[in-house]
């Protein structure tokens, strides 16, 4: 036992001296916590890539819950979150965790959707790691934004020709399905809708209205009496009446004429402005608001014989402006410069419409957008194309710098094609939101197109 002992002391002392395998066994003990490091390190890389795929799981679900959560109850939205998930998801050999969504309104709608999924380890297991949790998070918002749009549409005689009102009409009506659906509660998003030819109407009911400028109105339209009786002339009456001049009616020189009552008029208006002088501080290019005395400032009515469909002013009524749409009727000369600085007017207030204030809690995006069929060719003044594409081009200029974004839209259907508009193309925002139409079913695709642009959801975080 004396010898055994003896010799086991020998041998531990001779270890404890020995140099030679030192080094080995510390590189061997070091190695360990290395080769884990590298082996963690593909299950960690493997766990990033599960993670970006349930992102783009919990984004997409996220979006398709956006559509329904208004009406689901909180079982059905979680259930339908799970689903939708499970849909989107495909990683074998992963546990999927709690996939929960949150559906509120409080200072602008969204909903918000959680996950997580556990992912096995393969080499981490030496570490005492046996699985990976990853998580995501996906919110949708569509609530802290808020739409204003305005449609400035064609309504002259030539839009009769190869079934453009009809397609136009059919456009109208699904942009503006479009933009309701888009709409969670009322006051999201609003619509103008102005049909213009060379004249806008702005309603014949607001023949009392102090915006309204009389003094063509009445001297081109009056009631005489003579010894022939009552009648109306369209110029002014023969004889001693209101102002000499030609005129329709039977009255003999002892007439005596007055102007008609304002509640005969149409509802048509002309260009704002000096009657003279077209350019007098540019009120039909700006949305300044009327000042009843300042003449210049006032819508001038008139009497005009294709008087189209009456304008509205932005509202959330979808059933009345698709009536208004269905409606429209072709007839009368291009003048875009009215309708485009109508549309504007529409967004900001003033005159004929009343534009809601705009709640400080929300942003909002301001869109015209503009569709014609020809090249202007008649308004208040002017009868060549190069004068009212001048005043035109005044007006796209200010509505860019005002901030609203303005799609304008060229239909050509011609034989042979007319010139692409170049005064549209300028008007535009940006190249992308002009677009040249060769026939009338694209009316129907670029509404859609724009359409979607406008009413679109988007992932926020």
């Amino acid at each position: 036992m004396k010898n055994t002992w003896t010799k086991f002391r020998s041998a531990m002392r001779d270890f404890r001296v020995a140099r030679g395998g030192n080094v080995a066994i510390t590189f061997a003990l070091a190695t360990i916590p290395i080769v884990g490091g590298v082996a963690a390190a593909v299950d960690f890389s493997r766990a990033n890539s599960v993670k970006a795929d349930l992102q783009a799981a919990l984004d997409s679900t996220a979006l398709m819950l956006s559509r329904e959560a208004s009406s689901d109850t909180n079982t059905q939205l979680q259930a339908n979150a799970q689903s939708y998930f499970t849909a989107n998801f495909n990683r074998p050999g992963t546990t999927v965790g709690t996939i929960s969504a949150n559906y509120t309104t409080n200072g602008g709608t969204q909903i918000v959707v959680n996950g997580s999924v556990k992912v096995p380890t393969d080499f981490a297991q030496v570490l005492g790691v046996n699985q990976i949790t990853v998580t995501g998070t996906s919110t949708v918002k569509w609530g802290m934004s808020r739409l204003r749009v305005a449609l400035v549409l064609d309504n002259t005689g030539s839009m009769a020709d190869n079934g453009k009102i009809g397609a136009l009409q059919t456009a109208t009506k699904n942009l503006l399905s479009q933009l309701q659906s888009a709409a969670t509660t009322n006051g999201d998003v609003y619509v103008s809708i102005i049909p213009f030819v060379k004249d806008v109407n702005v309603d014949p009911s607001n023949y009392n209205a102090n915006w309204i400028d009389w003094t063509d109105w009445n001297a081109n339209n009056q009631t005489c009496s003579g010894n022939n009786g009552n009648h109306n002339g369209w110029g002014n009456g023969n004889g001693n009446g209101w102002g000499n001049g030609n005129g329709n009616g039977n009255g003999n020189g002892n007439g005596n004429c007055s102007p008609s009552n304002h509640n005969t008029w149409n509802g048509c208006v002309v260009d704002r402005g000096d009657e003279n002088t077209p350019d007098a501080a540019n009120y039909d290019t700006n949305v300044v608001a009327p000042t009843p005395g300042v003449t210049a400032t006032l819508f001038s009515a008139e009497q005009y014989s294709p008087c189209p469909q009456a304008a509205m002013g932005l509202s959330y009524n979808w059933s009345a402006m698709t009536t208004l749409v269905n409606n429209m009727t072709p007839g009368g000369n291009t003048n875009q410069a009215i309708g485009l600085a109508l549309g504007w007017m529409s967004l900001t207030g003033g005159g004929p419409f009343t534009a809601p204030a705009m709640d400080p809690n929300y942003t909002y995006q301001q869109v015209i957008i503009l569709l014609t069929d020809g090249l202007n060719t008649q308004d208040r003044w002017y009868s060549d194309q190069a004068s009212i594409d001048a005043r035109q081009q005044m007006t796209c200029n200010n509505i860019k710098s005002a901030g609203v974004t303005l799609y304008t839209i060229q239909v050509d259907t011609s034989t042979p094609p007319d010139p692409t508009s170049a005064l549209l193309q300028q008007c535009a925002s940006s190249s992308d939101k002009f677009f040249l139409l060769t026939s009338s079913n694209q009316i129907v695709t670029t509404f859609n197109t724009i359409g979607t642009n406008l009413s679109r959801l988007y992932i926020s975080k």
